[in-house]
């Protein structure tokens, strides 16, 4: 019978093992946990009895098979209904897998990294300019609400500027030091392969963009533009690093320079809502050389964020309609008439020398404070005070029932500008002067309009020089245009006055338009102190005109030939006045330059460290040199540069292996090891043995390469060591004694 089972048995096992029907191997139910699953099947897994884990591990073995489940009916599943669920579940997984991988993919395109782009930097402008516009119509009701007390008024005008620029150079002081300033500089520096620390980081954008708002919400001669460029360019690096989540490509190193470059364009496009201008500008003032690749990443960018943030004030009634940020009404069949190119060149012509003059003067206030060894430190240590003087000084004469009356003080920049670019001319204005609004602060009743204007911008261009050196965000570029349009309006109103009945052309008679000689002179003269023309389409973009784009070009780039024979760009002068990394252009008015080829400028005679110099050449070298890092070589012979090394690293070097504690160290070492050194024999006479002496142990630095000088030296040294023991008194001494 127990033959028969065996046989049965085998015969079952060969037919299963050769492809014929499986057969089951029935398990009694006692020898089953309550999972249906064998007890030998669960503890091959680990387990111990009825315990979940029998499941889990169970599953996990073949050998147990599902096959053994559907004996017990409800208790198990069967092998095909597993197969079917695990075929869904994979299906499924599959399924989800691919979607995620294709939306993953979708959300790292460009254009998504765009449009968020565009989007939060439109929300961020639009955020700061109602804040401050809010801030400045708080200003004026406070000292329109003191109207009969002038103390009051004073006290109000010159505090309420106060209290915000504190505040601002001491939330930037606190929160990010990196925020002071315009920002394009160190942007510049970061675009040509330089490495600054915390200049983008979410420190450095939330004390720029708070200290800014509180800066334009002041009322000082301070500029959004450069400020802005910055903000957008640490946005752009921080959703970089988000969406690398999405798509590797924003970690590589290449791509970043591209991402910042999107992100000048993007901030001065949703500044004044200029796209086009935004774009050159960016490409003008951070590029040394404009990868074509991102041209549509910028102009996408930046007439994204523009669009959004013209939209954002029409939402919020500021505007009817999406129009330029100071709207011009100019004529447009006859805007100028071509005897007047001869008063725009003068514009250009005096705007670039007016913009060098700017530069030089900024410097030369920043240098003379850092050469005065304690003022610069009194104003590091109590660095609200130059601020505050300053804030102090320039509110107390613009105040407008005191001097201010005399160079239309009681304007703020965005007023200023909208008033020069009025189109009436205020020479010959006889009515009343109520009725051309803001402009009516420009008109005294007992002084002239030009002296008006006149005073405005001499006052205006040293106090923009000072306020721009201030520790807190401010750019340069809104109060240099400010001055620009000042400066164009004076010659523009000349005009006037010259030609009281117009310009006859063709028999008709054309009135002149000093608001089209203000738009040219600012143009002109933010071309001059940034070095870019492409200040001449924000310009008309700014405007919404573009009738004068023919004299503003030329004013533009006669301004650019003048400022770029005579100074750095405003930029480029604060670059050498923080000590960055800079190498200077080399200049478009100068052909010769292009004729200088680099070992003309190299430094001949260089001074090297060599793999196999000695400790005398190294010590003789740094005596006779002051750099900071010199390179290495292989050999004199050779001279193939291996790297570079510190001057620390090498004055380090020299008091490790050279210095007397050394020597000392190095004499201990000898006398310990002549101490415990074995001896050969036994004394004869009244005199021992010397030890066996190792040469290695007399030599302190030996460098030298020849065999034989080492073995002489060696051999002099054994000689002083020998003479030295036996002048000593333990010298005679025997083993057992020395011992």
């Amino acid at each position: 019978m127990e033959s028969s089972r065996s046989v049965t048995q085998e015969s079952r096992s060969k037919s299963a093992l050769w492809g014929g029907t499986p057969q089951y191997n029935y398990i009694s139910f006692e020898k089953c946990t309550r999972y249906g699953i064998p007890l030998e099947a669960g503890r091959e897994a680990g387990g111990t009895g009825d315990d979940l884990h029998y499941l889990e591990n169970s599953l996990s073995h073949p050998q147990v098979g599902l096959d053994n489940w559907d004996v017990y009916g409800s208790t198990g599943l069967s092998g095909s209904q597993v197969e079917i669920k695990e075929e869904r579940y994979s299906k499924c997984q599959d399924c989800a897998r691919r979607i995620q991988k294709y939306v993953t993919r979708k959300l790292g395109e460009d254009w998504i990294f765009l449009v968020l782009l565009g989007l939060v930097m439109a929300l961020v402008s639009w955020g700061m300019d109602y804040a401050s516009a809010k801030s400045l119509q708080a200003y004026k009701w406070m000292y329109r609400e003191l109207h009969p007390n002038v103390p009051l008024q004073y006290l109000v005008w010159v505090a309420y500027p106060l209290v915000l620029i504190l505040f601002a150079a001491i939330f930037c002081h606190l929160v990010s030091p990196q925020a002071v300033g315009s920002g394009i500089p160190e942007l510049k520096t970061i675009m040509r392969g330089v490495v600054l620390k915390e200049y983008l980081t979410l420190q450095a954008f939330v004390a720029k963009v708070v200290g800014l708002t509180a800066g334009l919400g002041s009322g000082m001669p301070v500029g959004k533009e450069g400020p802005f460029v910055h903000i957008a360019s640490i946005c752009a690096a921080v959703l970089s690093k988000f969406m690398s989540i999405f798509c590797g490509v924003y970690e590589q190193p290449y791509y970043y320079t591209d991402v910042l470059t999107v992100g000048c364009a993007v901030g001065v496009g949703c500044c004044f809502g200029t796209p086009l201008g935004g774009v050159l500008f960016s490409i003008e003032v951070t590029s040394t050389y404009f990868a074509v690749r991102n041209y549509w990443r910028g102009f996408f960018a930046a007439t994204f964020s523009a669009f959004i943030f013209r939209v954002l004030a029409v939402w919020n009634k500021d505007a009817v309609t999406i129009t330029a940020l100071f709207r011009t009404n100019f004529r447009m069949d006859f805007p100028f008439d071509l005897q007047e190119l001869p008063a725009f060149a003068v514009i250009g012509i005096c705007s670039g020398f007016l913009g060098a003059f700017f530069v030089y003067i900024n410097r030369q206030v920043v240098l003379c404070i850092r050469r005065l060894t304690a003022l610069s430190q009194f104003l590091t240590k109590y660095f609200l005070i130059y601020p505050g003087f300053i804030t102090f000084l320039i509110a107390s004469l613009t105040f407008p029932p005191g001097f201010g009356q005399f160079m239309a003080g009681e304007l703020m920049p965005r007023e200023a500008i909208s008033s020069l670019f009025d189109n009436y001319t205020w020479a010959k204005y006889t009515g009343d002067p109520q009725i051309l609004g803001k402009s009516a602060a420009w008109i005294h009743p007992k002084v002239s309009v030009f002296i008006i204007i006149l005073l405005f911008f001499l006052m205006k261009f040293w106090m923009s020089v000072i306020a721009t050196t201030m520790p807190i965000p401010c750019g340069g570029f809104m109060p240099v245009f400010v001055l620009g349009a000042a400066f164009g309006r004076l010659i523009g109103e000349i005009m006037a006055s010259l030609f009281p009945e117009g310009i006859l052309f063709d028999g008709i008679v054309y009135k002149i338009l000093p608001g089209g000689y203000a738009v040219i002179g600012a143009a002109a003269l933010t071309g001059a102190v940034s070095h870019t023309v492409s200040t001449a389409v924000i310009c008309f973009e700014l405007t919404g005109q573009i009738s004068h784009i023919l004299p503003m070009m030329v004013a533009v780039i006669l301004a650019n030939m003048v400022a770029q024979s005579l100074q750095p760009s405003l930029y480029d002068s604060i670059i050498q006045v923080k000590k960055l990394p800079y190498l200077p252009d080399l200049g478009w008015n100068h052909i010769s330059k292009y004729n200088i080829f680099v070992e003309d400028i190299m430094v001949q005679d260089v001074k090297f460290v060599s793999s196999n110099c000695k400790y005398r050449d190294l010590q003789t070298l740094l005596q006779s040199t002051t750099v900071k890092t010199l390179p290495l070589v292989d050999s004199p012979e050779t001279m193939i540069l291996l790297g570079s090394v510190e001057r620390s690293d090498l004055q380090a070097l020299l008091q490790r292996h050279i210095s007397p504690e050394r020597r000392r160290c190095l004499k201990r070492q000898m006398q310990q090891k002549l101490a415990e050194a074995p001896y050969d024999g036994h004394s004869k006479g009244s005199g021992a043995m010397l030890p066996k002496l190792k040469h290695e142990s007399f030599v302190y630095v030996d460098e030298d390469d020849d065999t034989d000088e080492k073995a002489e030296v060696r051999e002099k040294k054994r000689d002083c060591i020998i003479d030295c023991l036996r002048s000593s008194k333990t010298f005679g001494k025997t083993e057992k004694e020395m011992t």
